[in-house]
């Protein structure tokens, strides 16, 4: 009885830290070419569960039939944002770079706040819904296409930054700007790419998560902040590291609240991120 419940958690926290993974890639992928840590990276994911919601009442589509919508979206409003914002400060002091995005997330919460209201919404109109049984492990149809989408969106990014000239392009210029300058290589281009390519991760995540979960102007507040320490804790700039410890915070999380007490699940993961910060500073795999 307690194995089958042990691998019930189990698997429930493989699949949501698939989806903390993808949200963390955004904000590793911007802080890996920039150096600049984006705090309205958990807005920009609640603006994408906010167009999914609208998509579905405007034109009736469901959040996975609306997805190209929303991650196209999302990736103009991740290089409007990086032309309208972070250009004009990039030769400014770090202070003016972290304020400037904070004021952007605050900007974002209080618009979708105004437009929204503050309360819970979900979206009617899914298309998938019940549950699976894969020998003897229940799981939730929304639930495993959310983390297979998400695992299917890592994959590509990772490969579009691998093994393409742009993203080899992507990979010079945040290894050196001034060196990739004299190859060729546009970097503002690619710092907007960047932007772009963060805030598209997260229309993904955002359209898969609004299949189930609640849509409100906060969410962003807790997705984002589990963002921070899943870079954190992989490794700035590392999107494997990002990867795994997004696993990583999925399983902690659902074991501790399944053998410790629901209310202490964070408490748990943020003793662990707390610990490799005391370890190591740079996360499981960042570089030195």
């Amino acid at each position: 009885m307690l194995e089958g419940v042990l691998l019930q958690t189990v698997a429930s926290g493989l699949l949501w830290g698939c989806i903390y993974a993808l949200i963390a890639l955004g904000l590793t992928i911007i802080y890996g070419v920039m150096n600049i840590v984006n705090f309205a990276h958990g807005d920009f994911f609640m603006i994408s569960m906010f167009l999914a919601y609208a998509f579905s009442l405007v034109l009736g589509l469901t959040p996975l039939a609306s997805l190209p919508l929303v991650t196209a979206c999302l990736f103009v409003v991740g290089v409007v944002s990086y032309k309208g914002l972070i250009k004009p400060v990039l030769n400014a002091p770090p202070l003016a770079q972290i304020f400037a995005t904070f004021g952007l997330m605050i900007f974002l919460r209080g618009l979708a706040q105004f437009i929204f209201g503050a309360d819970y919404r979900t979206i009617s109109n899914v298309a998938a819904s019940g549950r699976i049984d894969l020998g003897g492990i229940f799981v939730a149809i929304p639930q495993l296409i959310a983390a297979a989408g998400a695992v299917v969106m890592f994959v590509t990014v990772y490969l579009f930054i691998t093994k393409t000239r742009t993203g080899w392009a992507l990979m010079a210029v945040a290894e050196n700007k001034q060196a990739a300058a004299l190859m060729g290589i546009d970097g503002d281009k690619m710092f907007a790419l960047a932007w772009g390519l963060g805030a598209a991760c997260v229309g993904v995540a955002g359209s898969l998560l609004a299949n189930f979960y609640y849509v409100f102007p906060e969410v962003g507040a807790v997705f984002g902040f589990l963002a921070f320490v899943t870079v954190a804790l992989g490794g700035f700039g590392s999107i494997s590291g990002a990867f795994f410890a997004g696993l990583i915070i999925g399983l902690t999380e659902a074991l501790a609240g399944i053998l410790i007490d629901p209310s202490l699940k964070y408490v748990v993961v943020f003793m662990i991120y707390l610990l490799v910060m005391l370890f190591r500073p740079r996360g499981l795999l960042g570089n030195a």
